[in-house]
């Protein structure tokens, strides 16, 4: 059964401490859409990143706790916040000392990653995903398992389980062990998590589907297929256990695994045309971006009880007034705390009073956030 929404989810205080260009930061903010402007290298950017942390996984850049750091002092960093919404209020902390892997606390208490997805859901939007489908299937597979990992939260531990079987499999074969026992435990861990890896994907895209479908948007509606790079991809336990088997003989031949969900590939198609996304314009193409993370959002809402946090940097990238007017309005009407960065306090004018806004400019390498 489905929560009735009711309690909007929003990131109520931000707090920045040697964190990238952001010295020290406190940023008290209320549900509505947070517009960020300021010059280019200004630390936009970097606030949004602080927020992807409320997220499982390594945030929107994906860099390292060391390379957070601000330099050069290079003391380590520390960001909170209070997170509000249908789980109630809660105190989150990320800290990093001399370059450590960061800590996680949700109200002062040590917590895994995977426990801020119970708590918080944040999607992100960011310029060098606008190549996603020109550049390779990696980036789209990742692309794919960050909209699964909004839908399932166990996702992100199904993936880490299966990659470390593969690694320990894929050491096997280029070591050329050919004894079947090896191999059995860590097929049998593979198939498990596979199978459902590649379930929670085939679920996450019907869900944008109908979300795309069900909207009056004005945005293009992507017809998304996942493929295979190479082979077939079996759709139960049983089947990706013994095309594991059967195809040892090859892997031993490559060094690799070449079956399993490692291999799938996301195809996206401009519907109204059917034309692939891959030879869309640039500014379709970041459209159809845009329309999956609206899909996404609004899918999201029903089951965790609120729309999720949006990250949108740079968002009025390759799009005309009306188009940027027209997203402000579906971001509204959704009722997500968007966090959207743009050069100029202008390109935010369609949003009027809907919005908050923070300035962002930056003196001698540090940078410094004012709230209007």
């Amino acid at each position: 059964m489905r929560r009735v929404l009711t309690v909007p989810l929003s990131l109520d205080t931000l707090t920045l401490s040697h964190f990238r260009s952001h010295k020290r930061a406190e940023v008290s903010v209320d549900p509505r859409p947070v517009a960020i402007h300021g010059p280019n290298g200004a630390g936009k950017t970097n606030l949004l990143e602080a927020v992807s942390l409320f997220s499982p996984g390594r945030g929107m850049r994906r860099a390292s706790a060391q390379e957070m750091t601000r330099r050069p002092e290079a003391l380590g960093w520390k960001v909170t916040g209070q997170i509000s919404g249908p789980q109630g209020a809660h105190e989150v902390s990320f800290l990093s000392e001399d370059g450590a892997p960061r800590q996680v606390r949700i109200d002062d208490k040590p917590a895994p990653q995977s426990a801020l997805g119970r708590i918080a859901r944040v999607l992100w939007l960011v310029p060098s995903m606008d190549r996603l489908w020109i550049e390779g299937a990696e980036g789209r597979r990742r692309f794919l398992d960050r909209t699964t990992l909004s839908f399932f939260p166990d996702h992100a531990d199904l993936s880490l389980t299966y990659e470390k079987a593969m690694r320990e499999r894929n050491r096997l074969l280029k070591d050329q062990v050919r004894d079947a026992h090896w191999y059995g435990a860590l097929e049998r861990q593979m198939a498990r998590t596979g199978s459902a890896i590649h379930a929670n994907r085939q679920a996450a895209l019907s869900r944008l589907s109908a979300a795309q479908n069900g909207a009056h948007t004005a945005f293009p509606v992507a017809t998304l297929t996942l493929v295979q790079t190479e082979g077939e991809m079996p759709d139960s336990e049983e089947g990706l256990r013994a095309a594991l088997a059967e195809t040892r003989g090859r892997d031993l031949a490559a060094g690799r695994t070449l079956v399993g969900p490692h291999r799938a590939d996301l195809l996206g198609v401009f519907a109204a045309k059917e034309v692939p996304a891959s030879d869309c314009s640039t500014g379709e193409q970041k459209a159809l971006l845009i329309s999956l993370i609206l899909a996404n959002a609004r899918a999201l809402a029903p089951d965790f009880g609120a729309p999720p946090l949006l990250l949108l940097d740079e968002v009025a990238a390759h799009l005309d007034q009306s188009r940027r007017a027209a997203l402000y309005d579906e971001i509204c009407a959704i009722g997500a705390q968007a966090w959207m960065t743009g050069t100029e306090r202008s390109l935010f004018d369609a949003l009027g009073t809907r919005a908050q806004y923070l300035e962002v400019t930056e003196t001698e390498g540090v940078s410094v956030v004012k709230q209007a």
